[in-house]
Protein backbone atom coordinates (compact mmCIF):
# COMPACT_ATOMS: atom_id res chain seq x y z
CA UNK A 1 0.00 0.00 0.00
CA UNK A 2 1.55 2.94 -1.08
CA UNK A 3 -0.81 5.48 -1.56
CA UNK A 4 -1.36 8.31 1.23
CA UNK A 5 -3.67 7.13 3.70
CA UNK A 6 -6.28 9.29 5.77
CA UNK A 7 -7.46 8.64 9.44
CA UNK A 8 -10.98 7.75 10.28
CA UNK A 9 -10.47 6.66 13.58
CA UNK A 10 -8.54 6.09 16.68
CA UNK A 11 -8.91 2.71 18.21
CA UNK A 12 -9.07 3.38 22.32
CA UNK A 13 -9.91 -0.04 23.93
CA UNK A 14 -11.13 -3.17 23.14
CA UNK A 15 -14.85 -4.16 23.96
CA UNK A 16 -15.95 -7.64 25.74
CA UNK A 17 -14.20 -10.74 24.81
CA UNK A 18 -15.32 -11.16 21.41
CA UNK A 19 -12.37 -9.11 19.50
CA UNK A 20 -14.83 -5.74 19.76
CA UNK A 21 -12.89 -2.20 19.63
CA UNK A 22 -13.85 1.07 20.92
CA UNK A 23 -13.38 3.24 17.79
CA UNK A 24 -13.27 6.88 18.54
CA UNK A 25 -14.40 8.31 15.27
CA UNK A 26 -12.24 11.33 13.24
CA UNK A 27 -14.54 11.58 9.92
CA UNK A 28 -17.42 13.37 9.39
CA UNK A 29 -18.79 10.06 7.27
CA UNK A 30 -20.03 7.83 9.65
CA UNK A 31 -20.65 5.35 7.17
CA UNK A 32 -16.85 4.25 6.93
CA UNK A 33 -17.71 2.19 10.56
CA UNK A 34 -20.89 0.19 8.30
CA UNK A 35 -20.78 -3.48 7.54
CA UNK A 36 -18.44 -4.67 4.72
CA UNK A 37 -15.78 -1.61 4.46
CA UNK A 38 -12.75 -2.11 4.20
CA UNK A 39 -10.24 -0.13 6.39
CA UNK A 40 -6.38 -0.30 7.74
CA UNK A 41 -5.21 -0.20 11.42
CA UNK A 42 -1.94 1.82 11.51
CA UNK A 43 0.01 0.89 14.88
CA UNK A 44 2.44 3.04 16.52
CA UNK A 45 5.12 1.14 14.24
CA UNK A 46 3.23 2.11 11.21
CA UNK A 47 2.59 -1.25 10.41
CA UNK A 48 -0.40 -1.65 8.86
CA UNK A 49 -3.02 -4.78 8.98
CA UNK A 50 -6.32 -4.15 6.81
CA UNK A 51 -9.08 -5.17 8.14
CA UNK A 52 -12.83 -5.78 7.29
CA UNK A 53 -16.30 -4.02 9.28
CA UNK A 54 -18.12 -7.04 10.40
CA UNK A 55 -20.18 -5.54 13.16
CA UNK A 56 -20.62 -1.96 14.52
CA UNK A 57 -22.90 -0.06 16.30
CA UNK A 58 -22.60 3.48 17.84
CA UNK A 59 -22.32 3.82 21.93
CA UNK A 60 -21.64 6.73 23.31
CA UNK A 61 -20.22 8.59 21.08
CA UNK A 62 -18.02 5.71 20.07
CA UNK A 63 -18.47 2.84 17.84
CA UNK A 64 -17.99 -0.36 18.91
CA UNK A 65 -16.55 -2.58 15.11
CA UNK A 66 -15.77 -5.77 15.37
CA UNK A 67 -13.51 -7.10 11.96
CA UNK A 68 -13.90 -10.13 10.32
CA UNK A 69 -10.78 -10.69 10.80
CA UNK A 70 -11.01 -11.23 14.46
CA UNK A 71 -13.17 -13.24 17.07
CA UNK A 72 -11.54 -12.72 20.62
CA UNK A 73 -9.66 -10.37 22.63
CA UNK A 74 -6.42 -11.56 22.14
CA UNK A 75 -6.24 -10.83 18.93
CA UNK A 76 -7.64 -7.44 19.18
CA UNK A 77 -5.79 -6.07 22.34
CA UNK A 78 -2.37 -5.21 20.46
CA UNK A 79 -4.38 -2.54 18.29
CA UNK A 80 -5.57 -0.44 21.49
CA UNK A 81 -4.04 3.20 20.53
CA UNK A 82 -3.81 1.95 16.51
CA UNK A 83 -5.15 4.59 13.90
CA UNK A 84 -7.44 3.48 11.47
CA UNK A 85 -6.58 4.82 8.28
CA UNK A 86 -8.69 4.71 4.56
CA UNK A 87 -6.68 5.23 1.40
CA UNK A 88 -7.03 8.59 -0.45
CA UNK A 89 -8.56 7.15 -3.41
CA UNK A 90 -11.26 6.47 -1.37
CA UNK A 91 -12.08 9.98 0.28
CA UNK A 92 -15.96 10.96 -0.05
CA UNK A 93 -16.52 13.81 -2.69
CA UNK A 94 -17.40 17.09 -0.85
CA UNK A 95 -19.42 19.87 -2.36
CA UNK A 96 -17.66 23.15 -3.46
CA UNK A 97 -16.29 25.38 -0.73
CA UNK A 98 -15.30 22.38 1.27
CA UNK A 99 -12.26 20.66 2.17
CA UNK A 100 -10.45 18.21 4.53
CA UNK A 101 -8.51 19.31 7.11
CA UNK A 102 -5.20 17.58 5.62
CA UNK A 103 -6.01 19.81 2.40
CA UNK A 104 -5.86 23.24 4.37
CA UNK A 105 -3.12 23.04 6.44
CA UNK A 106 0.22 23.56 5.02
CA UNK A 107 -1.65 26.12 3.04
CA UNK A 108 0.03 29.36 2.96
CA UNK A 109 -1.70 32.85 4.00
CA UNK A 110 -1.88 35.51 1.57
CA UNK A 111 -3.58 38.73 2.43
CA UNK A 112 -5.56 40.68 -0.68
CA UNK A 113 -2.71 43.12 -0.90
CA UNK A 114 -0.01 39.62 -1.54
CA UNK A 115 1.30 40.32 1.55
CA UNK A 116 2.60 36.32 2.89
CA UNK A 117 1.40 35.84 6.49
CA UNK A 118 2.18 32.10 6.97
CA UNK A 119 1.13 28.29 6.90
CA UNK A 120 -1.75 27.04 8.15
CA UNK A 121 -0.40 24.42 10.92
CA UNK A 122 -3.70 23.44 12.69
CA UNK A 123 -7.49 23.66 12.16
CA UNK A 124 -9.76 24.23 15.31
CA UNK A 125 -13.40 23.01 15.49
CA UNK A 126 -14.56 25.52 18.40
CA UNK A 127 -18.47 26.27 17.30
CA UNK A 128 -20.43 27.76 14.55
CA UNK A 129 -17.17 28.03 12.35
CA UNK A 130 -13.82 26.36 11.78
CA UNK A 131 -10.59 28.24 13.01
CA UNK A 132 -7.18 28.07 11.48
CA UNK A 133 -4.43 28.57 13.40
CA UNK A 134 -1.37 30.30 11.22
CA UNK A 135 2.25 29.65 12.27
CA UNK A 136 3.51 33.37 11.75
CA UNK A 137 7.21 34.52 11.88
CA UNK A 138 8.92 34.75 15.08
CA UNK A 139 6.81 31.69 16.62
CA UNK A 140 3.40 33.96 16.66
CA UNK A 141 -0.08 32.48 15.48
CA UNK A 142 -2.86 33.77 14.14
CA UNK A 143 -6.20 32.54 14.53
CA UNK A 144 -8.24 32.87 11.59
CA UNK A 145 -12.05 32.45 11.21
CA UNK A 146 -13.56 30.60 8.70
CA UNK A 147 -15.92 33.07 7.53
CA UNK A 148 -16.80 34.34 4.23
CA UNK A 149 -16.05 38.33 5.13
CA UNK A 150 -12.30 36.55 6.06
CA UNK A 151 -11.56 33.83 3.70
CA UNK A 152 -11.88 35.16 -0.20
CA UNK A 153 -10.37 32.39 -1.81
CA UNK A 154 -9.01 28.90 -1.01
CA UNK A 155 -6.50 27.18 -3.98
CA UNK A 156 -6.05 23.64 -2.77
CA UNK A 157 -3.49 23.26 -5.93
CA UNK A 158 -1.31 25.67 -5.58
CA UNK A 159 -1.77 25.35 -1.67
CA UNK A 160 -2.88 29.03 -1.52
CA UNK A 161 -5.31 30.80 0.96
CA UNK A 162 -6.10 35.02 0.41
CA UNK A 163 -7.94 36.25 2.98
CA UNK A 164 -9.31 39.64 4.20
CA UNK A 165 -7.73 40.43 7.23
CA UNK A 166 -9.91 42.36 9.13
CA UNK A 167 -9.86 45.40 11.89
CA UNK A 168 -8.09 43.63 14.94
CA UNK A 169 -7.15 39.49 14.01
CA UNK A 170 -3.72 40.44 14.05
CA UNK A 171 -3.52 41.84 17.28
Amino acid sequence: MTEKLITVGLIANTHGIRGELKIVPETDFPERFDKGNSLIIVDPQNKQTPVTVQTSRLHKNVFIVQFAQFSNINEVEKFKGSLLKIEAKNQQPLEEGEYYYHEIIGCKVVTEEGQELGLVSEVLTPGANDVWVVSLPKGKQLLLPVIDDVVLDVDIAAKTIRIHLMEGLME
